[in-house]
């Protein structure tokens, strides 16, 4: 499976939603393995092994948590480079915590280095919540069935 990017000649759907990225997770037959494809890049998914996993790669939290550091690693590289600003390297730091009575947060530090004024690295903290991941996950984006969801099982061969 291929991402498809907006300008990538992908035709909007009957409600106007343009498929931007896809993923196809494919479970493993042991433990709690998972094949995960993201365009042409195949990721191995698990959970530890102290929750029965086989630790073959990170979990999806770690997969969640992941993106959200990359997309703003990424976002404020942008940014600075459009605005020629003196950013020569940037660490985002990003931790998904349990709390009391079930609560849950996702806490994020954001080393920005280089030789940036105090304006720029405010400027590039208010960029760093508006980026394409820090806004899905904190907007709550809606997980819906896709249009064309239906439950397929294997066809199963009688022998004579």
């Amino acid at each position: 499976m291929n991402d498809i990017l907006p300008g990538d000649g992908a035709a909007p759907s009957a409600d106007g939603y343009v498929r931007a990225a896809a993923a196809v997770a494919t479970g493993l037959p042991t433990d709690y393995g998972v094949d995960l494809h993201v365009g042409r890049h195949r990721i191995a998914v698990d959970e530890p092994t102290s929750h029965g996993g086989g630790d073959s790669g990170p979990t999806p939290v770690g997969l969640l948590i992941s993106a959200v550091a990359s997309c703003t690693a990424i976002t404020l590289r942008m940014y600075a480079e459009r605005k020629s600003w003196p950013l020569t390297d940037i660490r985002v730091h990003v931790a998904y915590e349990k709390g009391p009575e079930g609560a849950n947060r996702i806490t994020r530090r954001i080393d920005l280095i280089g030789p940036l004024d105090d304006a720029q690295r405010a400027r590039m903290l208010e960029i760093a919540e508006r980026t394409p991941v820090t806004r899905a996950v904190r907007e709550g984006t809606p997980i819906v069935p896709a249009a064309d969801h239906h439950q397929k099982t294997p066809e199963t061969k009688v022998q004579p």
